[in-house]
């Protein structure tokens, strides 16, 4: 059902009508009887629960076994562990490191 009010009413009984819109009532706001606005209910967004997003698809993925292994594995290695450590830039020119006095 739609009620319509003018404004001069609207002002005079906005709770009423606001109760009306969020009831699930259709509430049009009119000036000389012409319809300007109508009143809705706002919709919240539903809440996202982060941590069951994590646990979603356990159980539903399937690796194979060599998943972690890629050509490069060997090289990130020794990079990242030492084997093959990058060159140290040297503030002195006679290559030593600079150190304060």
């Amino acid at each position: 059902m739609t009620v319509t009010a003018n404004i001069h009413e609207a002002k005079t009984t906005l709770s009423k009508l606001i109760a009306r819109a969020l009831a699930g009532e259709e509430v049009v706001i009119a000036k000389a009887g012409k319809p300007l606005v109508t009143l809705t209910p706002v919709v919240a967004k539903p809440v996202v629960d982060r941590a069951s997003i994590f646990g979603k698809y356990r159980g539903k993925m399937i690796l194979s076994d060599d998943w972690e292994e890629s050509p490069f594995d060997a090289d990130m290695h020794r990079k990242w562990y030492g084997e093959d450590p990058p060159e140290q830039a040297n503030a002195a020119e006679d290559g030593k490191p600079f150190e304060p006095e």
